[in-house]
C-alpha cells in the first residue's frame, strides 16, 4: 500500500479516484518546503516533494509518495498565500494572464528513489476587484498555491488550460502512474536506485 506524505484532501481524493490504495502519514518538516528559494521551478517542486517523502520514509517502511505544487508567473514562485491580502495580490497578478503550475513527485522505498515533475499552463480570466473580493470571501484561496482551486469555485476564474488538469489540482495522475510503473519495474529487475524522471 502506498504511503502518502501529505495531508492534502485534494491529493487523497485524486488517489481514491484512480483506485490507488494508500494511507496518510503527515511529514514532519520544521519549515515549509523551499518554494521561495532561487532556482528552476521544476527543481524547486522536485526538492520540496523529495523533502516531504524523506521525512516520512525515515519513520515508515514501504513506498512513500511526496508531492508539492507551486505556481510560477514571470519566473516568480507563488506558494500558498500568507493571508487574504497576499491572496488578493496573487490573483491580481494572475488576472488575465498565463502562468505555469508545477507539481513535483517523489517516490522512496528503502534506498530506491524516483523524482519527477509535471507542468501545466493555465490562463485566468481578467478579474475585477469585486470578483476577487467575492472569491476571497469564500475562504477557498487560502490553502491553495496561487490562491485558487481549479476543482472548486475557482473553476469559474479559468479561461484556458494546456496540459494535465489533475496537475493543477495537486497531483498529476498520468505522470504518477507512469512513475509507479517505472519504480516497481526497477525494484523487480534491479533492486537498485531508480533514475530521475523528467
Amino acid at each position: 500500500m502506498l504511503i502518502l506524505a501529505s495531508r492534502s484532501p485534494r491529493r487523497q481524493d485524486l488517489l481514491r479516484a484512480a483506485g490507488i490504495q494508500f494511507r496518510v502519514v503527515v511529514p514532519e518538516l520544521r519549515s515549509e518546503p523551499p518554494q521561495a528559494a532561487r532556482g528552476r521551478a521544476a527543481d524547486l517542486a522536485r526538492r520540496a516533494a523529495l523533502a516531504k517523502a524523506q521525512s516520512v520514509a525515515r519513520r515508515e517502511r514501504g513506498t512513500v509518495l511526496g508531492a508539492d505544487t507551486i505556481v510560477v508567473c514571470d519566473g516568480d514562485v507563488m506558494g500558498k498565500p500568507r493571508d487574504a491580502d497576499h491572496a488578493r495580490s496573487m490573483l491580481l497578478r494572475l488576472s488575465g494572464r498565463w502562468h505555469s503550475v508545477y507539481t513535483g513527485i517523489a517516490l522512496i522505498s528503502g534506498a530506491r528513489r524516483l523524482v519527477g515533475y509535471e507542468r501545466t499552463k493555465v490562463a485566468l480570466q481578467p478579474l475585477s476587484k469585486d470578483q476577487i473580493g467575492c472569491y476571497l470571501s469564500t475562504g477557498e484561496p487560502m490553502d491553495k498555491a496561487g490562491a485558487y482551486a481549479i476543482q472548486g469555485r475557482g473553476a469559474a476564474l479559468i479561461r484556458a488550460i494546456r496540459g494535465c488538469y489533475t496537475n493543477v489540482v495537486g497531483l498529476p495522475l498520468p505522470k504518477l502512474i507512469e512513475m509507479l510503473h517505472e519504480f516497481e519495474a526497477c525494484g523487480a529487475s534491479r533492486g537498485g536506485a531508480g533514475r530521475g524522471a523528467h
